[in-house]
């Protein structure tokens, strides 16, 4: 029984390590990288920078996080990247834009509104932590911060001029 009670203490230790293992992502481009869609080097402006990595770990750059987006929500429009749904994307990645540092999209947060622009034109820089995007949106007239369930494909066809 001793035995037992050890083994689930130390199978309890060893799983709450592996939760609280820290994310790290990276984007590893250079300066011949560009952007899938819009086709512009993405080293040029590197807080704007955003990633895909299919299931194959082939990775698309974009040169905003608008842009990410914009295939994220309709990528059978861009056969070369050979993704027909959102369930064939291992990894959304985007750089935060205060720290340059590559994050999660999908647990970023956007701000709406602001007076920054991207190369892409009206976009939604992204943040790691909400605090951040608020901070950035009250020092650039950001007129909202959005979590990535917020995000609809109908918000990017407006910052595109689509609608």
């Amino acid at each position: 029984m001793k035995n037992l009670l050890n083994i689930i203490i130390f199978c309890c230790l060893i799983l709450g390590l592996n939760l609280n293992a820290k994310e790290s992502y990276s984007m590893n481009f250079d300066k011949e990288t560009k952007g899938l869609i819009r086709k512009f080097l993405v080293y040029k402006n590197p807080s704007w920078v955003g990633k895909v990595v299919n299931k194959e770990s082939k990775e698309y750059f974009f040169v905003s996080p608008k842009s990410m987006l914009e295939f994220y929500f309709n990528p059978q429009k861009w056969p070369d990247a050979n993704i027909k749904t959102q369930d064939e994307i291992k990894e959304l990645i985007v750089t935060d834009y205060s720290t340059l540092k590559a994050i999660n999209a999908k647990k970023a947060y956007y701000v709406y509104g602001s007076n920054k622009i991207s190369p892409a034109g009206d976009d939604l820089p992204a943040f790691k932590t909400y605090e951040e995007a608020e901070k950035f949106a009250k020092n650039n007239n950001g007129k909202r911060v959005l979590s990535f369930k917020e995000l609809k494909n109908s918000l990017i066809q407006l910052l595109n001029g689509r609608i």
